[in-house]
């Protein structure tokens, strides 16, 4: 996946009268906190904020450039204007890639179940799965193939095979995905 890279500068003034001239410029009040709780006031260029964050999923690592400083960083929140489509300030978690971090992805389905076409039907049970991972092992996002999964049998946590740098913390007998059978 493709490596975001977002340009970043420290500011040092505050307020609404700043941050409307920043937004006028094309840029955006930002503000960047670190493991330790510290926090760095930042400005960044919109548009290119505003690519990346539609790109990338929550637990999607990208590259802060803080006055040409490389930091791994996670987009924590933004403050976002529907009726202006557009991004009006951001929180960025700077991390060191040696402390792990928990994250909940949310499950997404690839294949159809063989007991779908049988007939039965297809039952989601479990909706996300919690992970605790160094930020550069933590998945993009979890992906569940259930194309083998036959009328009676369940697919479950413990199934999701995913590499062992990465530590489920849901319950790994929790069943993502079950097939019922057919209604007579």
């Amino acid at each position: 996946m493709e490596q975001f890279v977002v340009n970043a500068k420290i500011r040092k003034e505050t307020g609404k009268r700043v941050s409307k001239q920043l937004r006028a410029e094309g840029r955006i009040p930002a503000i960047a906190y670190n493991e330790k709780g510290e926090s760095i006031m930042l400005d960044v260029d919109a548009a290119e904020f505003s690519k990346a964050w539609r790109s990338i999923t929550p637990t999607t690592l990208i590259n802060l450039k803080i006055d040409g400083q490389d930091n791994m960083a996670y987009i924590q929140d933004t403050e976002y204007d529907i009726k202006t489509d557009k991004n009006l300030h951001a929180d960025f978690h700077i991390v060191s890639g040696t402390k792990p971090i928990t994250a909940v992805l949310k499950m997404h389905y690839s294949g159809t179940p063989v007991g779908v076409l049988k007939g039965g039907f297809m039952v989601k049970h479990v909706p996300d799965v919690k992970l605790k991972a160094l930020p550069a092992d933590m998945p993009v996002s979890i992906s569940a193939d259930v194309s083998k999964v036959e009328i009676g049998q369940k697919f479950t946590v413990a199934d999701l095979g995913l590499s062992d740098k990465v530590t489920i913390l849901s319950k790994p007998t929790a069943v993502i995905v079950s097939i019922a059978p057919p209604r007579k």
